[in-house]
């Protein structure tokens, strides 16, 4: 490409940027500001009604799986939390058997990670990019600046006693300024929140496979006939025992007995 055209483009470019100015990228990332801030807000709310105390939860589902099917899920449909849900939702299929139960539970919890991650995206990548939409308006603003000085001519006494420079390049470098301490300032709450955030869920999952262990260790348990769930015994178990006491008892043959026929000697 000819030099003459590459710098028309580049004049091109120069005053697009320099006409729309920094002002724009420092609105834009005011309006991204506001929807971090909602997004904090609703993911803050929504993981505080999520909250429950998992020991005790524990514990008394234990108790409550020695004692019927019915309450423990009663105990379960009073906690508001997600681990609570997913073994709800193998607690519906622990007659079919613990491998049916797990396989309800691991879709339980797929459902229930993306509710726990929704909006969480935006916050990354508005902590990631912030800064760079900030560092792109602080660019715009020097090059701003710096045609404002190539417009401006002044002699050599008026540079060499440090007169001030023009309002239009102390503006321009200004909006830079601005625009990076924006973008910086959208960046930390954003990360900071979705770091938070992502603890959160790392902790809900833990706290849900050591729950679901607690019915899967019992209806294996229950399958094994070493348990018993809701009083009554398996019913694996109770047919093996129908099946022992029904079946007669085989009594061992008797040996015949050698008589000594008479007359054979």
């Amino acid at each position: 490409m000819p030099a003459n055209e590459q710098s028309k483009i580049v004049e091109w470019l120069e005053q697009i940027m320099v006409g729309f100015g920094a002002g724009w990228v420092m609105w834009l990332m005011l309006g991204l500001s506001v929807i971090s801030v909602a997004v904090i807000l609703e993911r803050g709310w929504f993981f505080y009604s999520l909250r429950d105390d998992l020991a005790s939860l524990a514990r008394e589902l234990r108790l409550a799986l020695g004692k019927s099917a019915a309450a423990a899920r009663e105990r379960l449909a009073s906690s508001p939390s997600a681990e609570a849900a997913v073994v709800m939702a193998g607690l519906e299929l622990y007659e079919h058997g613990p491998l049916a139960a797990e396989k309800a539970m691991e879709g339980a919890l797929a459902l229930q990670r993306l509710k726990l991650e929704k909006r969480l995206a935006f916050l990354a990548t508005l902590g990631n990019n912030a800064p760079f939409i900030g560092l792109f308006g602080t660019v715009i603003g020097v090059i701003g600046a710096f045609k404002a000085l190539g417009e401006t001519k002044v002699d050599v006494a008026a540079a060499a006693s440090a007169a001030l420079a023009p309002q239009q390049v102390m503006g321009s470098i200004s909006e830079a300024l601005v625009a990076t301490a924006v973008g910086i300032a959208v960046a930390i709450p954003a990360v900071a929140a979705n770091n938070y955030f992502q603890r959160l869920i790392k902790s809900t999952l833990a706290n849900t496979e050591a729950l679901t262990k607690v019915l899967l260790a019992h209806l294996v348990a229950v399958e094994g006939g070493t348990a018993t769930f809701g009083g009554e015994a398996s019913a694996a178990s109770a047919g093996e025992a129908d099946d022992n006491r029904d079946e007669p008892e085989s009594k061992p043959a008797s040996k015949p007995k050698n008589k000594r026929v008479r007359g054979a000697d």
